[in-house]
């Protein structure tokens, strides 16, 4: 994943929970201090994001087992 393919995530993802405010957490958090990061470092295809502001928009009740 690339620095640009996680700006887009971000971006519809805010759009989606109507939260401008996106935590990116996981391996692809390098990107945003490490744009250019080193391959080994680019490998994941997924993003772990969530809404700061509307957490009952995250989805993580469907994801954890209760």
């Amino acid at each position: 994943m690339t620095r640009s393919n996680l700006e887009h995530i971000i971006r519809a993802a805010g759009t989606i929970a109507d939260d401008p405010d996106i935590i990116v957490i996981g391996s692809q958090a390098v990107l945003g201090q490490f744009p250019d990061a080193d391959q080994a470092l680019l490998a994941s295809m997924e993003a772990d994001v969530y809404p700061r502001n509307r957490p009952e928009r995250s989805g993580a009740d469907r994801r954890l087992d209760r």
